[in-house]
């Protein structure tokens, strides 16, 4: 593997088409492209001061590197990159791109970030951004922060560990979510999916989980959430906390320890097909 030590590179596509090769202590400056249709890579003690740095590589590796803000959609269509111990400041990082492995990573500006991606696995992670995740797919998360509207809109095949989400909106028109451990804060949570599961979680959510085929949750408490599970298919619902209403579920079960209000109109459920415990009468 060539080996390149403390360079600097300006100019459109600087290091073109490069392969085995390491690339140390280095600085990429004005002059979109540097990297495009790379292979088999290493960047270490870098930093990416412009658009376009990695795209349609293949086999990457990044360690201590830094993205700046002005390395906006910087990786798209690239397959199989790494990158830990770095700071990703760009917007729109990550598009049509595989198997992605992020590993203690700070994405401070994550506004349309991994967009339409697959194989994603990601650890000991903090990003602020709208619109995180959408459309992507196979995606495994622990130790994640997350403060964004609109997380993982569309997206399918998610597990996470372990996370704080601050997102307003977040999981809509999802399929095959699991989430353990969590705490999530955000109105409107996970309308218009299928199969969600949260276990051991606190949920803060006005009117959230509505309009979903099949929801589980095991274990949880559910803070300031209303209007809690209208027009839903198969509820299974065990909450260890009070609920302050639920509005017209479909079908299913539901424990709480209390519910302040229980709304169910007869011209839209049949009120019989949700059976509904309250510990607290």
């Amino acid at each position: 593997m060539k080996t390149i030590k403390e360079g600097y590179f300006e100019g459109e596509r600087a290091l073109y088409n490069i392969s085995d090769t390491e690339i140390i202590n280095s600085t990429f400056d004005n002059g979109e492209s540097p990297l495009k249709e790379c292979k088999n890579i290493k960047i270490k003690d870098s930093s990416f001061k412009y658009k376009y740095p990695l795209w349609y590589c293949n086999g990457v590796e990044c360690d201590n590197v830094t993205f700046i803000e002005m390395s906006r959609s910087g990786i798209w269509y690239t397959k199989d990159i790494t990158i830990k111990n770095s700071l990703i400041a760009s917007l729109k990082q990550f598009r049509r791109s595989e198997n992605i492995t992020l590993d203690n990573v700070s994405i401070p500006n994550a506004q349309e970030t991994l967009w339409n991606c697959k194989n994603i696995k990601m650890n000991n992670i903090s990003s602020s951004g709208d619109y995180f995740g959408m459309n992507s797919e196979g995606i495994y998360v622990n130790n994640w922060n997350h403060s964004g509207n609109y997380l993982f809109d569309g997206a399918k095949n998610i597990e996470i560990h372990n996370a704080k989400l601050d997102s307003k909106d977040s999981f809509w028109n999802t399929e095959d979510v699991v989430v353990y451990d969590s705490t999530i804060i955000g109105e409107y949570l996970g309308w218009n999916s299928k199969n969600l599961t949260f276990i051991n979680c606190v949920i803060d959510s006005k009117q959230g989980m509505c309009y979903i085929d099949n929801i589980k949750l095991v274990n949880c408490k559910l803070l300031n959430t209303n209007l809690a599970f209208e027009r839903v298919n198969n509820v299974d619902a065990d909450i260890h906390s009070k609920i302050d209403s639920i509005k017209n579920p479909y079908s299913g079960i539901i424990y709480a320890r209390k519910i302040d209000e229980i709304i169910l109109d007869e011209d839209i459920v049949d009120k019989n097909k949700t059976k509904i415990i309250v510990e607290e009468k």
